[in-house]
Protein backbone atom coordinates (compact mmCIF):
# COMPACT_ATOMS: atom_id res chain seq x y z
CA UNK A 1 0.00 0.00 0.00
CA UNK A 2 3.15 2.64 0.64
CA UNK A 3 4.22 1.27 -3.00
CA UNK A 4 0.50 2.25 -4.27
CA UNK A 5 0.88 5.29 -2.37
CA UNK A 6 3.48 6.69 -4.05
CA UNK A 7 2.58 5.47 -7.16
CA UNK A 8 -1.02 7.20 -6.67
CA UNK A 9 0.98 10.53 -5.77
CA UNK A 10 3.50 10.35 -8.69
CA UNK A 11 0.25 10.59 -11.07
CA UNK A 12 -1.98 12.44 -8.69
CA UNK A 13 -4.68 10.10 -8.95
CA UNK A 14 -5.46 8.08 -5.75
CA UNK A 15 -7.62 5.57 -7.70
CA UNK A 16 -4.60 3.26 -7.74
CA UNK A 17 -5.13 2.12 -4.34
CA UNK A 18 -7.93 -0.19 -5.79
CA UNK A 19 -5.77 -2.29 -7.90
CA UNK A 20 -3.19 -2.51 -4.79
CA UNK A 21 -6.64 -3.94 -2.99
CA UNK A 22 -6.08 -7.00 -5.08
CA UNK A 23 -2.66 -7.29 -5.27
CA UNK A 24 -2.88 -6.92 -1.24
CA UNK A 25 -4.43 -10.42 -0.85
CA UNK A 26 -2.02 -11.58 -3.72
CA UNK A 27 1.45 -10.31 -1.77
CA UNK A 28 -0.25 -11.80 1.99
CA UNK A 29 -0.54 -15.13 0.30
CA UNK A 30 2.48 -15.44 -1.50
CA UNK A 31 4.48 -14.12 1.89
CA UNK A 32 2.31 -16.42 3.95
CA UNK A 33 2.65 -19.24 1.97
CA UNK A 34 6.95 -18.48 1.85
CA UNK A 35 6.73 -17.95 5.58
CA UNK A 36 5.01 -21.22 6.37
CA UNK A 37 6.75 -23.33 4.18
CA UNK A 38 4.03 -24.23 2.24
CA UNK A 39 1.30 -26.16 4.64
CA UNK A 40 -2.66 -25.77 3.51
CA UNK A 41 -1.57 -23.68 0.74
CA UNK A 42 -5.33 -23.90 -0.55
CA UNK A 43 -6.59 -20.66 0.66
CA UNK A 44 -3.05 -19.15 -0.23
CA UNK A 45 -3.70 -20.11 -3.87
CA UNK A 46 -7.74 -19.21 -3.90
CA UNK A 47 -6.74 -15.65 -2.56
CA UNK A 48 -4.03 -15.23 -5.27
CA UNK A 49 -6.26 -16.39 -8.08
CA UNK A 50 -9.45 -13.94 -6.62
CA UNK A 51 -6.90 -10.93 -6.70
CA UNK A 52 -4.95 -11.39 -9.41
CA UNK A 53 -8.58 -11.18 -11.24
CA UNK A 54 -9.92 -8.46 -9.29
CA UNK A 55 -6.69 -6.00 -9.75
CA UNK A 56 -6.59 -6.90 -13.28
CA UNK A 57 -10.38 -5.93 -14.07
CA UNK A 58 -9.95 -2.46 -12.01
CA UNK A 59 -7.04 -2.02 -13.67
CA UNK A 60 -8.56 -2.53 -17.26
CA UNK A 61 -11.59 -0.40 -15.99
CA UNK A 62 -9.92 2.11 -15.30
CA UNK A 63 -7.55 2.76 -17.50
CA UNK A 64 -7.97 6.42 -19.53
CA UNK A 65 -9.78 7.72 -17.10
CA UNK A 66 -9.05 10.59 -14.50
CA UNK A 67 -9.32 10.26 -10.40
CA UNK A 68 -12.51 8.29 -8.85
CA UNK A 69 -15.10 10.33 -8.03
CA UNK A 70 -15.24 9.33 -4.58
CA UNK A 71 -11.86 9.73 -3.81
CA UNK A 72 -12.04 13.32 -5.13
CA UNK A 73 -15.47 14.27 -2.90
CA UNK A 74 -12.99 12.81 -0.19
CA UNK A 75 -10.22 14.59 -0.85
CA UNK A 76 -11.79 17.47 -1.50
CA UNK A 77 -12.75 18.19 2.38
CA UNK A 78 -9.11 17.27 3.76
CA UNK A 79 -8.12 19.33 6.29
CA UNK A 80 -4.47 20.29 5.60
CA UNK A 81 -2.69 18.28 3.16
CA UNK A 82 -4.47 16.12 0.54
CA UNK A 83 -2.09 13.66 0.03
CA UNK A 84 -1.03 12.98 3.93
CA UNK A 85 -4.82 12.48 4.46
CA UNK A 86 -5.08 10.15 1.61
CA UNK A 87 -2.34 7.80 2.61
CA UNK A 88 -4.33 7.89 6.07
CA UNK A 89 -7.65 7.56 5.43
CA UNK A 90 -7.18 5.56 2.05
CA UNK A 91 -3.93 3.61 1.90
CA UNK A 92 -3.10 2.95 5.40
CA UNK A 93 -6.75 2.26 6.41
CA UNK A 94 -7.23 -0.26 3.28
CA UNK A 95 -3.86 -2.43 4.10
CA UNK A 96 -4.90 -2.44 7.50
CA UNK A 97 -8.09 -4.26 6.31
CA UNK A 98 -6.38 -6.48 3.34
CA UNK A 99 -4.77 -7.88 6.81
CA UNK A 100 -7.70 -8.46 9.09
CA UNK A 101 -9.67 -10.23 5.74
CA UNK A 102 -6.63 -11.85 4.67
CA UNK A 103 -6.71 -13.92 8.08
CA UNK A 104 -8.12 -17.10 6.60
CA UNK A 105 -5.39 -17.47 4.89
CA UNK A 106 -2.71 -16.94 7.06
CA UNK A 107 -4.83 -18.99 10.00
CA UNK A 108 -4.49 -22.01 7.54
CA UNK A 109 -0.78 -21.59 7.14
CA UNK A 110 -0.41 -22.63 10.54
CA UNK A 111 -3.07 -24.43 11.86
CA UNK A 112 -3.47 -28.65 12.44
CA UNK A 113 -5.51 -30.72 10.49
CA UNK A 114 -5.71 -31.35 6.90
CA UNK A 115 -8.63 -30.12 4.65
CA UNK A 116 -11.94 -31.93 4.18
CA UNK A 117 -15.43 -31.94 3.52
CA UNK A 118 -16.21 -28.29 5.11
CA UNK A 119 -12.64 -27.38 2.77
CA UNK A 120 -14.78 -28.93 -0.63
CA UNK A 121 -17.84 -27.20 -0.17
CA UNK A 122 -16.02 -23.58 1.02
CA UNK A 123 -13.82 -24.51 -2.73
CA UNK A 124 -17.13 -24.75 -4.66
CA UNK A 125 -18.60 -21.95 -3.23
CA UNK A 126 -15.82 -19.19 -3.57
CA UNK A 127 -15.66 -20.65 -7.36
CA UNK A 128 -19.53 -19.39 -7.73
CA UNK A 129 -18.42 -16.52 -5.58
CA UNK A 130 -15.70 -15.94 -8.49
CA UNK A 131 -17.49 -16.71 -11.54
CA UNK A 132 -20.72 -14.13 -10.27
CA UNK A 133 -18.32 -11.35 -9.75
CA UNK A 134 -16.52 -11.95 -13.38
CA UNK A 135 -19.86 -12.70 -14.97
CA UNK A 136 -21.40 -9.46 -13.80
CA UNK A 137 -18.54 -7.08 -14.40
CA UNK A 138 -18.15 -8.89 -17.76
CA UNK A 139 -22.17 -7.65 -18.49
CA UNK A 140 -21.23 -4.21 -17.07
CA UNK A 141 -18.74 -3.20 -19.12
CA UNK A 142 -20.43 -4.48 -22.22
CA UNK A 143 -23.54 -2.77 -21.50
CA UNK A 144 -21.29 0.39 -20.78
CA UNK A 145 -19.08 -0.05 -23.94
CA UNK A 146 -22.45 0.42 -26.17
CA UNK A 147 -22.92 4.15 -26.44
CA UNK A 148 -26.69 3.26 -26.81
CA UNK A 149 -26.80 2.52 -23.24
CA UNK A 150 -25.41 5.71 -21.75
CA UNK A 151 -27.42 6.90 -19.06
CA UNK A 152 -29.50 4.04 -18.37
CA UNK A 153 -29.54 1.81 -15.52
CA UNK A 154 -28.00 -1.78 -16.40
CA UNK A 155 -30.80 -4.34 -15.70
CA UNK A 156 -30.13 -7.55 -17.73
CA UNK A 157 -28.19 -10.79 -16.97
CA UNK A 158 -27.60 -11.08 -13.40
CA UNK A 159 -28.00 -7.38 -12.95
CA UNK A 160 -31.71 -8.34 -13.30
CA UNK A 161 -31.70 -10.68 -10.28
CA UNK A 162 -29.46 -8.70 -7.90
CA UNK A 163 -28.58 -4.76 -7.80
CA UNK A 164 -24.92 -6.14 -6.71
CA UNK A 165 -23.70 -9.03 -8.31
CA UNK A 166 -20.24 -8.00 -8.10
CA UNK A 167 -20.72 -7.54 -4.38
CA UNK A 168 -23.10 -11.02 -3.86
CA UNK A 169 -20.02 -12.49 -5.40
CA UNK A 170 -17.10 -11.26 -2.91
CA UNK A 171 -19.52 -12.35 -0.60
CA UNK A 172 -19.47 -15.43 -1.34
CA UNK A 173 -15.35 -16.03 -2.54
CA UNK A 174 -14.68 -14.64 1.47
CA UNK A 175 -17.32 -17.27 3.44
CA UNK A 176 -16.30 -20.17 0.63
CA UNK A 177 -12.40 -19.28 1.08
CA UNK A 178 -13.31 -18.81 5.28
CA UNK A 179 -14.40 -22.34 4.85
CA UNK A 180 -10.95 -23.68 3.19
CA UNK A 181 -9.14 -22.98 6.12
CA UNK A 182 -11.91 -24.53 8.86
CA UNK A 183 -9.23 -27.55 9.42
CA UNK A 184 -9.24 -26.83 13.03
CA UNK A 185 -11.47 -24.86 16.14
CA UNK A 186 -8.00 -22.50 16.54
CA UNK A 187 -8.73 -22.03 12.59
CA UNK A 188 -12.13 -21.41 12.48
CA UNK A 189 -12.12 -18.68 15.46
CA UNK A 190 -9.71 -16.94 13.81
CA UNK A 191 -10.64 -16.96 10.04
CA UNK A 192 -14.35 -16.54 10.73
CA UNK A 193 -13.88 -12.98 11.43
CA UNK A 194 -12.78 -12.21 7.88
CA UNK A 195 -16.48 -12.90 6.00
CA UNK A 196 -17.98 -11.35 8.98
CA UNK A 197 -15.66 -8.11 8.35
CA UNK A 198 -16.56 -8.20 4.25
CA UNK A 199 -20.21 -9.05 4.59
CA UNK A 200 -20.74 -6.22 6.65
CA UNK A 201 -18.26 -3.78 4.29
CA UNK A 202 -19.94 -5.19 1.04
CA UNK A 203 -24.00 -4.61 2.72
CA UNK A 204 -23.92 -2.14 5.05
CA UNK A 205 -20.52 0.04 4.66
CA UNK A 206 -18.29 1.14 2.12
CA UNK A 207 -20.39 -1.23 -0.68
CA UNK A 208 -23.72 -1.38 -1.27
CA UNK A 209 -24.70 1.80 0.79
CA UNK A 210 -22.52 4.03 -0.64
CA UNK A 211 -22.98 2.83 -3.87
CA UNK A 212 -27.11 3.31 -3.80
CA UNK A 213 -26.48 6.53 -2.30
CA UNK A 214 -24.53 7.66 -5.19
CA UNK A 215 -27.34 6.08 -7.90
CA UNK A 216 -30.49 7.15 -6.03
CA UNK A 217 -30.88 10.40 -8.42
CA UNK A 218 -29.97 8.50 -11.69
CA UNK A 219 -33.39 8.27 -14.22
CA UNK A 220 -35.09 5.28 -13.70
CA UNK A 221 -32.75 4.02 -10.60
CA UNK A 222 -35.59 4.41 -8.32
CA UNK A 223 -37.65 1.45 -10.56
CA UNK A 224 -34.92 -0.74 -10.78
CA UNK A 225 -34.47 -0.41 -6.94
CA UNK A 226 -38.69 -1.43 -6.47
CA UNK A 227 -38.13 -4.36 -9.00
CA UNK A 228 -35.04 -5.80 -7.92
CA UNK A 229 -33.53 -7.88 -4.80
CA UNK A 230 -31.16 -5.65 -3.10
CA UNK A 231 -28.07 -8.75 -2.46
CA UNK A 232 -29.38 -12.01 -2.49
CA UNK A 233 -30.33 -12.65 -6.48
CA UNK A 234 -33.81 -13.57 -6.87
CA UNK A 235 -36.18 -13.54 -9.91
CA UNK A 236 -37.38 -9.58 -10.65
CA UNK A 237 -40.53 -8.56 -9.38
CA UNK A 238 -42.37 -8.65 -12.30
CA UNK A 239 -41.28 -12.30 -13.46
CA UNK A 240 -42.90 -13.41 -10.19
CA UNK A 241 -45.85 -11.75 -10.69
CA UNK A 242 -46.02 -13.30 -13.70
CA UNK A 243 -45.23 -16.57 -12.64
CA UNK A 244 -48.23 -16.32 -9.79
CA UNK A 245 -45.99 -16.55 -7.07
Amino acid sequence: MLAAFAVGVRLGMHRVVDVAWGLGFVAVAAATYAASGGRHSLPAALAVVWGLRLAGHIAWRGRGHGEDPRYERMLSKAPGNRSLYALRMVYLLQAALVWLVSLPVQAAAYADGRPGGVAVAGTVLWLCGLCFEAVGDRQLARFKADPANRGRIMDRGLWAWTRHPNYFGDFCVWWGLSLTAWTSAGAVAVSVLSPLVMSYLLIAGSGKRLLERHMADRPGYAEYRARTSGFLPWPPRRLRRSQGV
